[in-house]
C-alpha cells in the first residue's frame, strides 16, 4: 500500500475554490469543516489550500471568465483519483447570475461548474447548508477509497 492511498484511507484534504458569487457557500462549507458545532475534522476531514494535498474539490459560485482558467489549472494539479463537489445554486446552476431568459449571460460568466470541469456531486441550496456539505463530501468518498 502506498503512503497515498493510505493517508486517503485515514483522512480527506478537501479544497474550497471560490469562483465568482456573494461568498455565502464559502462561509457555511468553512463553518462546517473549522467550527465547534460540525467539526468535521474529527472526523479527518481536513480543508486545505494546496491542490496537490486535495483529494476532493469543492467549487462555489457561477464560473466566471476570469477564474474559467485558473479552475481547469486547479482541477488539473489535483492527483488522481479525485472528486468535485459543485456547492450551491450558482455552482449547479447558475443561481441568480442567469438572465431572466434561462441562459447564463456569456459576457461575465462562463457557466455552472459542470460545464467547466467534471462534478460528481451536486450540493444544492443558496446559501449551502453545513449539513449538505457534509453530505455532499461523503457521496463523493467511494471515488475516492475504491480507486486503485
Amino acid at each position: 500500500m502506498s503512503l497515498k492511498s493510505y493517508s486517503r484511507a485515514r483522512a480527506v484534504h478537501v479544497m474550497l475554490v471560490y469562483t465568482g458569487g456573494c461568498n455565502g457557500c464559502d462561509i457555511e462549507i468553512v463553518n462546517c469543516i473549522l467550527s465547534p458545532k460540525y467539526d468535521a475534522e474529527q472526523y479527518k476531514v481536513f480543508l486545505t489550500w494546496n491542490p496537490r494535498e486535495a483529494d476532493v474539490l469543492v467549487v462555489t459560485g457561477p464560473v466566471t471568465k476570469h477564474v474559467e482558467a485558473p479552475l481547469k489549472a486547479i482541477y488539473e494539479s489535483i492527483p488522481e483519483p479525485k472528486a468535485v463537489v459543485a456547492a450551491g445554486a450558482c455552482a449547479t446552476m447558475g443561481g441568480v447570475y442567469k438572465n431572466i431568459h434561462g441562459d447564463i449571460p456569456s459576457e461575465e460568466i462562463a457557466g455552472p461548474v459542470d460545464q467547466i470541469i467534471p462534478v460528481d456531486a451536486k450540493v444544492p441550496g443558496c446559501a449551502v447548508r453545513p449539513e449538505d456539505v457534509l453530505s455532499g463530501v461523503v457521496s463523493a468518498l467511494p471515488l475516492l477509497l475504491n480507486a486503485k
